[in-house]
């Protein structure tokens, strides 16, 4: 009996060691189920999106047009943006052939998007651009959003193996995954943080001039005939002070005439 009894004790020792050398193997097939299991919620992912989830809108505005004063104008675009705590991102003037204008772009709390437009639009009779858009990226947000959970998954699954290597050619093997995923798992974050940024507060593009007459369009019709006067007669100044400078070449020209003058004479009399 007692033989039998260590027999037995041998034969299940021997099945524990055989189990744990297949740890490894094991857990290596989980990681390839964890694998296919992200590539299915990747595809799912972009139609399961939640019953209630909120709207993700990018709005975006462009807004031209005449006004009588620039600076009062731009004065209270800064006033407005600042009662709605919004953000002045770019600030430039220049000034063209007949007109001096401001480009100004505004950085606004998506909730207060439409009041800063309508106080912007206030007073003004004609607008040369008026573009509002808003852009759903919802289901990008939910696509994002899942892939981003599927490879935090997978990252903690393949921490779980490295603990486990046998050797370093299994370890190096398992880091230069957990590389690959974690470059996946920033790229995601990254662009999830703009896409928050850019729901969160909109954009406004305001361009604003005024037609000067700093031009010689305004000039009288006598004024413009005195020029033309002027005009003229630097003219023909010019053309007789340009001919007194080729006097040598018409001296030339004259003695060259006159010889062949006397050269045909001389030939006629002859004959």
């Amino acid at each position: 009996m007692k033989i039998v009894s260590a027999l037995l004790l041998v034969f299940l020792m021997g099945c524990s060691n055989g189990s744990s050398n297949k740890n490894y193997a094991a857990d290596s097939s989980m990681a390839g189920m964890e694998i296919a299991e992200e590539a299915k919620i990747s595809q799912i992912a972009p139609s399961s999106s939640p019953v209630e989830q909120e709207q993700k809108i990018i709005k975006t505005a462009h807004l031209a047009f005449e006004t009588k004063d620039v600076e009062a104008t731009h004065k209270k675009i800064l006033q407005l943006a600042s009662q709605y705590k919004g953000l002045v991102q770019s600030d430039n003037s220049g000034k063209d052939y007949n007109r001096i204008f401001k480009n100004v772009t505004v950085r606004i709390p998506s909730e207060n998007f439409q009041q800063f437009v309508d106080g912007i639009s206030e007073g003004v009779a004609y607008f040369d651009q008026k573009d509002i858009s808003r852009q759903d990226v919802s289901e990008e947000f939910v696509d994002l959003e899942a892939r981003l959970k599927a490879k935090r998954v997978l990252e903690e699954r393949y921490l779980e193996l490295l603990k486990k290597a046998n050797n370093v050619k299994e370890m190096l093997e398992i880091e230069l995954e957990l590389s690959n995923i974690r470059e996946e798992i920033e790229a995601k974050q990254g662009r999830l943080q703009y896409l928050q940024s850019q729901v969160s507060m909109s954009t406004v593009n305001v361009q604003f001039y005024k037609t000067t007459a700093e031009t010689g369009i305004t000039q009288s019709y006598g004024q413009k005939m005195k020029n033309a006067f002027q005009g003229g007669w630097n003219g023909i100044s010019v053309f007789f002070l340009g001919v007194l400078y080729l006097w040598p070449l018409f001296l030339v020209a004259i003695i060259i005439i006159v010889v062949i003058r006397i050269f045909m004479k001389s030939r006629k009399k002859k004959h």
